[in-house]
């Protein structure tokens, strides 16, 4: 077969989950050779081909069984039905720093991962100094690997997955390595084998990297090939996923909205107390959230649930309201409103506001924006924190309360 070309016929993989793994012969016994083992189907009738020189991503629901296909193309298990066939020497890089020994150092770690990665000696040694200079370890590559972070572990993993003369690239979640200088690094180290005319195959929920470095997708569902195409329209398909879903768990993804729409936040915007737009406030200062809700048809009155967070995702503020006590009437499909704050009790930082809408219940959600509106606020004075204290002190002998 041709270098760099692979070739997926009607592949599945099935897994054989036990409810109670028996570790022993005599639990076997004991159950009678029963083990109520259930069938699961991580990937059933998957079918493509890549052609040499070509990048294209893997995106789907965690769980959809992007990792898994890798590791059936990489040769780690093998198919249950169908067939695999990769032209060329495969290079994988899906569990960096696998097979590290921490009790030796890190140079006597690249000549072991190197090996288990199939590199000879004399290859190693050939490149050495330029994994080493590539992972940013100069001054710890011979200490325990036991000493080193894990982002350390991390780069140096990657970098000697990197130097391999490989015909085809698998990458799982790479950029999650370092931090973003090195990212940008392996962006690059990567670039270079595609502009070399290598053959690569990426897993991300990293809709832009996806974007950034394929020009085609396949996207995954449940196991299944749901769509195989352009890259950007497979990436708008896997966030109308992450939509129907109530709280996706791979927002990362770059998904800033979800719900299923009956009702939608159409505008939010910050102002002062004068109206005028802001994204900058002072701490104690006035807080205006104006926002703007339409219904596609005539709705219950929805609730809004508002959330102030800090650039972690902590839920510092909250605040809910049914949209029927500020004038939303059954059959009203649009409502300006506003929620003000007097004196906005954050001391310093960037936060953002996210916005949801449910039903009267809370149960069903129709419209959640993640990031209405963002801001900074700037601290007054010597107040220190996140969150301005509203109390007060009191004399313990004569209970005169000294305001703060």
């Amino acid at each position: 077969m041709e270098p760099g070309r692979l070739e997926l016929e009607r592949v599945s993989r099935r897994f054989r989950v036990y409810p109670h793994p028996v570790r022993t012969l005599k639990e076997f016994v004991v159950r009678g050779g029963r083990l109520g083992a259930t069938d699961v189907w991580a990937l059933r009738d998957i079918s493509f081909e890549i052609t040499p020189g070509e990048s294209v991503g893997l995106v789907g629901r965690n769980g959809s069984g992007k990792t898994t296909l890798l590791r059936l193309i990489s040769g780690i298990i093998k198919p249950t039905e169908g067939r695999v066939a990769v032209g060329g020497r495969i290079g994988s890089l899906l569990e960096l720093g696998a097979g590290f020994q921490p009790e030796f150092s890190g140079r006597e770690n690249v000549f072991l991962n190197g090996s288990i990665l199939g590199l000879s000696r004399k290859h190693i040694r050939r490149h050495l100094d330029e994994i080493i200079a590539f992972a940013e370890l100069e001054r710890f590559i011979d200490l325990p690997v036991r000493t080193y972070s894990s982002g350390m572990q991390m780069r140096l993993g990657f970098a000697i997955a990197a130097h391999l003369e490989a015909d085809v690239l698998l990458l799982d979640e790479v950029f999650a390595v370092g931090d973003e200088s090195f990212q940008r690094k392996c962006f690059g180290k990567i670039s270079e084998f595609k502009q070399r005319g290598g053959t690569i195959l990426f897993v991300s929920h990293d809709a832009s990297s996806v974007e950034r470095l394929c020009e085609r997708a396949v996207l995954l569902r449940q196991g299944e090939k749901a769509f195989d195409g352009p890259a950007h329209e497979a990436i708008v398909r896997y966030h109308a996923q992450l939509a129907e879903e109530r709280d996706p768990d791979e927002r990362g993804a770059g998904l800033n909205e979800w719900g299923s729409g009956e009702a939608r936040v159409v505008e939010a915007m910050l102002t002062g107390a004068d109206g005028a737009p802001r994204q900058q406030f002072l701490a104690g200062e006035p807080f205006e959230l104006h926002m703007r809700i339409e219904s596609e048809q005539a709705l219950e009155a929805p609730r809004i649930l508002i959330e102030i967070r800090d650039r972690s995702g902590l839920v510092l503020l909250a605040a809910a309201e049914d949209l029927g006590a500020l004038g939303w009437a059954n059959g009203k499909r649009s409502l300006a409103l506003c929620y003000a704050i007097d004196e906005l009790p954050l001391a310093d930082g960037r936060f953002f506001v996210r916005v949801g809408l449910t039903d009267s219940g809370g149960k069903h959600l129709f419209h959640q924006l993640d990031r209405a509106a963002e801001f900074v606020v700037v601290p007054d004075g010597e107040r220190l924190g996140l969150v301005r204290l509203q109390g007060h002190w009191i004399n313990g002998a004569s209970s005169e309360k000294i305001r703060t």
